[in-house]
């Protein structure tokens, strides 16, 4: 790996983050798996495009990297996250993501408009909007409560992402415990959303939700059941014994 260090680069201090980020994609080329990146796009179907390079040689690449600037501010790494968010790949948008979230006890209020643009303009699957808001920005909003009204807004936007993603970012603060009412605010609103992976997506919100609050999930989809699509009511109620998922599908 060389270096990736600019004299020139005044808006990223130190490192030219274009030249990171290549020296980024230089990496994970030499460890492309043809035969994985066929699977993994048939995976993923749509909205995705891989090098082909494993996560756990992903996870690596980004932690040897991250040393290289781990000593910058945050304003420097978030620009060169920025700059790898840029790239069609979606192996360089997972190193952005990875060192987001390890940025978590830098994190501050304003850092919520940049993750939502990220969120809106960079993720255009479900791989990478599940991976953003599980970790980094699941974090931020469990740490920042204050912009829950924000992420329920999210629910009425045009951009499935967005739809998708203001379930899954509950994810972090529900298996902390918390959240839970707000949880079922945003199911509530996603409820007859026609778009499957947002079914998906809040489905799942509700099931991990079952882990620490397992009789509330199970009285509200009891309660929602006839109006809940049948793919977000099956992935809600997976963590339940036999016996209570046939109770719940018996509508069907």
């Amino acid at each position: 790996m060389g270096s990736v260090k600019s004299r020139d680069n005044e808006s990223c201090g130190r490192f030219d983050s274009k030249g990171i980020r290549d020296a980024i994609a230089r990496e994970l080329k030499k460890h492309v798996d043809e035969k994985y990146r066929r699977g993994a796009e048939a995976y993923f179907k749509e909205g995705i495009l891989l090098y082909g390079v494993r996560a756990k040689r992903v996870r690596k690449i980004a932690a040897d990297f991250f040393k290289k600037i781990r000593k910058e501010n945050k304003k420097t790494i978030f620009g060169i996250c920025e700059e790898l968010l840029r790239s069609r790949y979606s192996e360089e948008k997972t190193i952005a993501f990875a060192w987001a979230y390890r940025m978590q006890r830098q994190y501050a209020p304003r850092d919520f408009r940049l993750f939502e643009l990220w969120l809106k303009r960079y993720v255009a699957n479900w791989g990478s909007c599940d991976d953003f808001c599980r970790h980094a920005f699941g974090v931020f909003l469990h740490r920042f409560p204050e912009f829950l009204p924000d992420v329920r807004a999210w629910t009425g936007s045009k951009n499935r992402w967005l739809r998708r993603g203001a379930a899954v970012i509950m994810i972090y603060s529900l298996r902390m415990g918390e959240q839970l009412d707000f949880a079922f605010n945003i199911a509530d609103a996603l409820m007859k959303d026609e778009d499957y992976l947002v079914q998906n997506g809040y489905g799942w919100m509700l099931k991990d939700a079952s882990i620490r609050f397992p009789s509330q999930v199970l009285r509200y989809v009891e309660r929602h059941k006839r109006e809940m699509p049948r793919r977000a009511l099956r992935y809600a109620i997976e963590r339940f014994t036999p016996q209570q998922r046939r109770k719940v599908m018996g509508r069907i």
